[in-house]
């Protein structure tokens, strides 16, 4: 019933957007623009056509010989000039990319008798002159060249990009984009939904002070353009298979066991116009399967019923209840299916019409969980589902305008849970997890809690694109964004109140935990992108309003009264959160100092409403004694009236032309960060404490970056980029406050400025690829970092300072492999592709007490064996301390 409702709401959802509201993207598409002159006197040419060949897109030359076609989504293209008296010439392999103006220039000879069409071949400069701010464009042929399997690969593969967090900011941070449609889970602020690769036009990455048009977020943007479908029926098909190959075999079980069903993957996608319906209609269609059953197995010795007994001091007297047929099981599994389809209706000249975009994503997954390594089948499953479907309309006003309008649903429903039916009699009381000691395999026991949330945003929005003269384009929009979120969060009870059998607690109690909220959003923006031949100026103002719908607890110390109470709880102790808005100014310069370089300067605000897990938090403010344990805090409450976090961001860069195909980008940035979430204790009496979700956090990140980039050609290209940076502020973790008060004795919250988690100084990146497309290729990825940070604990001390040693470096080589050949026409290539080449050992993790994943001083100073049935030995040995080992895996793919 619960589901069939979610669906109700989804579908009811789409029908009211489409027919009430309309909206429209963050940018996807770019513009072309230059100058036609006469070859021999250098002289402006007036009313030379220009058309963008393929599509009904063009401009004619003005007075100035100037031209510009707007509203192109990004690509490759070719452009035709003409003029009456003159030769015609052709522009092939012209580069269009979101939000950029490429610039070509061209030269008109005199017609002579008998002459033909000039044709040449452009390419994308090495320096972007109306570049105001750092930004990566990664296009969809690129991609395919090297070893990458999904876009996150991608984005951490940018220059200050470390494990999703950009420039030293949180990874919740970061907005993510499909065709300019946000899918962030509005719960989490995580990125619930991806593109697949083999989808993928280009992938544009913002890591500066992005433009006005993008809000939402404090430290980055990440657009995924999608394919559109072209004038002839394409498509490709592709399959790969393979495993985990590696020589430690003490760290990893069942690696022996070379499989091709524990890595295999399928994909394929289609696209073209409709048949019978060629200038009418086109359709793009892809689809992928992947499965990875991960390197680190579990061996199924105890089923969660199973009891022991190691009560004995004697382990000659213990009881060992195990009822596993010992299969290796599989511990950090993932599965995922994604199908996504376009179709484009083509209404009128110039434009691109309406489109109708959908995508649906499905994931099973488990996280590695040490203790459950005997029991793998008591550990949680975790299942997320996204859909996404927009319409969108663009309507064509001029050559030099349009208007885009589209409307847009988003759902992610997420569960997690060891079995689905929270009344299934395989469910155990909880003290089977207390059968075993510290240092032990748990030996029966499941995880008794339920989490389920759907989220679902309805997006409203219109957007005005006007080029008032070569010199300004004007960009403004409005937007509306509904949410609803439907969450709740059990835990079993199995007692002797229940007679030992699965039941679900009282709604309200500290452990059910269940609301619906239904917050809305409203911005706008305006933004001016001025062109001059000197000078290239971005500026624009963003104003974003947030309606939180909760409430609030006036008096935290008067939390005691509530007890008693169901909601709705009295005005006297509850207050509505109020209504937040701010303003966001933005402003970027780019100088070309010669013309093969260019200056960049820039600065802005960003504001960001915290993810609403924190704002919906415990909505009953239910705190849980802690009895035997009273040193420990009960519970946490949400805040429906957090503030937006903020941050100031400053950034100035260098790009500069060395010689031809190679190029050099240094870049300085600064980012102030404030109101950032955190929490605080409040401590009511010796057995009720508890936190609240505050805006207290803040931070500061310095660096900068050098990249360098070969540009394809003669066989090779290259591109390497360095990062220094440092990220320091008071907590790495809105729960930091809580978490330091659970320790035994507390740890005193940070009153000044330490490494973040993903601090990592040092970051050095670099790919290569050579030989030719459509023969051989050849490509790799190397990544090399300084280690992140971590706390030592000292022996008979508390701990150490915060993050104040670092683990060891981190080091990690991918390669690609293609050959390619012809069939009937048709493109055929084998492949193989090498995940970390050399089986590097990268310790993600450590010990407090040694600062290395593989030894504790635990086992030199434990006074006894565990009481289970492992070692010391096996205990500590964490294969979940390192980075994934070497897989291989080949495949072939057909392309016609």
């Amino acid at each position: 019933m619960f589901t069939e409702r979610i669906r109700r709401e989804y579908f009811g959802g789409i029908f009211l957007f489409f027919f009430l509201v309309s909206n429209i993207f963050a940018g996807t598409t770019g513009k072309i623009a230059g100058k036609i002159t006469d070859a021999k006197t250098g002289e402006p040419l007036i009313g030379a056509n220009v058309l963008l060949v393929g599509t009904t897109m063009g401009s004619a030359s003005d007075i100035d010989g100037d031209f510009f076609i707007i509203n192109i989504p990004p690509g490759v293209y070719e452009i035709k000039v003409s003029l009456i008296g003159y030769a015609s010439v052709t522009a092939q392999n012209i580069r269009v990319s979101v939000d950029q103006t490429t610039k070509i220039d061209l030269s008109l000879s005199e017609e002579a008798v008998e002459m033909k069409d000039v044709v040449i071949t452009a390419q994308k400069p090495i320096v972007q002159k109306d570049l105001t701010s750092t930004e990566s464009k990664v296009s969809g042929s690129q991609i395919a060249m090297l070893p990458l399997e999904d876009v996150q690969s991608v984005v951490n593969l940018q220059a200050g990009v470390v494990d999703g967090h950009f420039r030293g900011g949180r990874s919740s941070e970061v907005k993510y984009l499909i065709d300019g449609v946000a899918v962030n889970d509005a719960y989490s602020g995580s990125s619930a939904l991806e593109a697949e690769v083999n989808s993928i036009e280009e992938l544009q990455v913002l890591t500066g002070t992005f433009n006005a048009e993008y809000g939402e977020a404090l430290s980055g943007v990440v657009n995924q353009i999608t394919k559109i479908a072209g004038s002839s029926i394409e498509g490709d098909i592709s399959f790969y298979t393979g495993d985990y190959l590696t020589n430690r075999k003490s760290l990893y079980q069942n690696i022996n066991s070379i499989s091709p069903e524990d890595v295999y993957n399928f994909q394929g996608s289609l696209s073209g116009p409709i048949p019978g319906l060629e200038n009418l209609l086109k359709f793009f269609i892809s689809g992928r399967y992947i499965y990875d059953a991960g390197a680190i197995y579990g061996r199924r010795m105890f089923n969660p019923s199973d009891s022991s007994n190691f009560s004995a001091n004697n382990s000659e007297d213990w009881y060992i209840g195990a009822a596993g047929d010992n299969k290796y099981v599989p511990m950090n599994d993932n599965k995922r299916y994604t199908l996504q389809g376009k179709l484009s209706l083509n209404v009128g000249d110039g434009g691109r019409g309406i489109v109708l975009s959908g995508m649906y994503q499905d994931q099973q997954y488990r996280n590695y969980d040490h203790r459950f390594k005997l029991n793998p089948d008591g550990d949680y499953k975790k299942f997320q589902k996204s859909y996404l479907t927009s319409l969108s309309y663009t309507y064509v006003l001029s050559g030099a305008a349009f208007i885009d309008l589209v409307g847009s649903a988003f759902t992610t429903e997420y569960k997690q849970y060891v079995y689905e039916d929270p009344l299934d009699p395989r469910y155990v009381k909880p003290e089977r997890m207390r059968d075993v000691s510290g240092n032990a395999f748990l030996t029966g026991g499941t995880q008794n809690w339920h989490f389920n949330h759907t989220t679902s945003t309805y997006t409203g929005k219109a957007d005005l694109t006007w080029q008032i003269n070569n010199i300004h384009q004007l960009k403004t929009g409005f937007e509306y964004k509904y949410n609803n979120i439907d969450y709740k969060d059990f835990q079993i009870v199995i007692d002797a109140s229940t007679n030992y059998k699965p039941s679900l607690p009282m709604p309200g109690a500290f452990n059910f935990n269940e609301y619906n909220a239904n917050p809305f959003q409203i911005a706008a923006y305006f933004q001016d992108k001025i062109e001059l031949d000197y000078l290239v100026v971005n500026f624009g103002l963003r104003f974003d309003y947030f309606e939180p719908d909760g409430y609030f607890l006036k008096d935290p110390n008067k939390i005691a009264l509530l007890d008693n109470l169901e909601p709705p709880f009295p005005d006297s102790l509850m207050a509505k959160a109020k209504s937040k808005y701010q303003f966001s100014p933005r402003i970027g310069l780019s100088y070309p100092i010669t013309d093969k370089g260019a200056l960049h300067i820039s600065y802005g605000h960003f504001f960001q409403i915290p993810p609403f897990e924190y704002l919906y938090r415990n909505p009953n403010f239910r705190i849980p004694l802690t009895g035997d344990y009273p040193e420990n805090i009960g519970s946490t409450i949400g805040n429906a009236d957090l503030d937006a976090q903020q941050t100031i961001m400053y950034e100035i860069g260098l790009q500069q032309e060395l010689v031809t195909n190679f190029g050099i980008t240094i870049t300085g940035y600064y980012k102030d960060i404030r109101n950032l979430l955190g929490s605080e204790i409040h401590i009511k009496n010796e057995f009720k404490k508890f936190s609240k979700l505050i805006n207290r956090d803040y931070g500061s990140v310095k660096g900068f970056t050098i990249s360098f980039e070969k540009r394809f050609s003669d066989g090779i290209g290259a591109s390497l980029d360095y990062t220094f940076q440092v990220a320091k502020g008071n907590a790495s973790d809105p729960n930091d406050a809580f978490n330091k008060a659970q320790a035994n004795p507390p740890i005193e919250s940070n009153k000044q400025l330490v490494p973040l988690n993903w601090d990592r100084r040092h970051s050095l990146n670099f790919t290569v690829t050579a030989g030719m497309p459509g023969d051989f290729i050849a490509s790799t990825i190397g990544k090399l970092g300084s280690g992140l940070p971590y706390t030592p604990s000292l022996q008979n001390q508390r701990t150490g300072l915060e993050n104040s040693e670092n683990r060891p470096a981190y080091f990690n080589v991918d390669l690609y492999l293609t050959k390619y050949f012809s069939l009937f026409g048709n493109q055929v290539s084998v492949f193989a592709k090498i995940y970390n080449l050399f089986d590097t050992e990268n310790e993600i993790d450590v010990f407090g007490d040694t600062g290395r994943a593989g030894y504790s001083l635990e086992l030199t100073r434990a006074q006894e064996a565990p009481r289970g049935v492992n070692t010391l030995e096996e205990y500590f040995t964490r294969p979940d301390f390192y980075s994934a080992p070497r897989q291989i895996v080949v495949g072939a793919s057909f392309s016609f």
